[in-house]
């Protein structure tokens, strides 16, 4: 396969996944919706500075170090279910009384910016990506790892910039609605929280079954099929 081919299989693989609804695209639409437009590009900055922190990462085989220690991986599956649990808490919190938004120290640029950027270095979903796909797209030859890896790291951040951007400034533009209709923000707000708090159960049930299955037959790595399906 040529360097043309493989980058192009590349972007399509990596717009698949980003396009696909997760804790990012929520996250993402629940910033832009609460907390205008401004807000949703903070996180959507947030959650590609997290994935240049995942392709570091990769690189010096953290990924590796995660799946070939379940222990390890599971605490960090662990905190990434209380960050989202944490986060969902906070969207319970809004009520009408105040604003129709997010109140204003929660949804200030900086604030979304390092929300979103835990949410993103907390996603395990991230270092399996890293771990099982992208090497496969690293191909022996004259250009450097270093700078292949690079290329389809800026590629990443590119499409993510441009999926969820675009949310972002869609969900934005729905904030003028939503302050003329207190209740309705309210409402939202508290879904979000739901959902988060949901997703964060749903992870704590994983790292359950985890480690069960682990005391049932021993150490060893997890398969991809489990880290996928959970």
């Amino acid at each position: 396969m040529n360097a043309g081919t493989n980058l192009w299989l590349y972007f399509v693989v990596v717009f698949g996944i980003v396009a696909l609804p997760g804790l990012d695209m929520a996250f993402v639409m629940g910033s832009a919706v609460l907390g205008g437009r401004r807000a949703g590009l903070a996180a959507v900055a947030g959650i590609v500075c997290g994935g240049f922190c995942h392709l570091a990462m990769g690189a010096l085989g953290a990924a590796a170090v995660l799946a070939l220690w379940p222990a390890l991986f599971n605490a960090m599956l662990g905190a990434g279910a209380l960050y989202t649990a944490w986060i969902g808490a906070s969207f319970l919190r809004s009520s009408a009384a105040g604003s129709a938004r997010m109140p204003g120290a929660a949804c200030a640029s900086g604030a979304t910016f390092r929300r979103a950027l835990g949410t993103s270095l907390l996603n395990p979903k991230a270092y399996l990506f890293m771990l099982a796909i992208f090497p496969q797209f690293l191909q022996p030859g004259p250009q450097p790892l270093w700078a292949q890896s690079a290329l389809l790291g800026t590629i990443t951040a590119l499409t993510q910039a441009g999926v969820y951007g675009a949310l972002a400034l869609l969900g934005g533009g729905a904030g003028g609605w939503l302050e003329r209709h207190p209740g309705a923000a309210t409402t939202l707000a508290r879904t979000m929280g739901v959902l988060l708090i949901a997703v964060a159960i749903l992870t704590a049930l994983q790292v359950g079954r985890n480690v069960l299955a682990g005391r049932a037959g021993g150490a060893g790595a997890m398969s991809t099929t489990q880290l996928m399906h959970p």
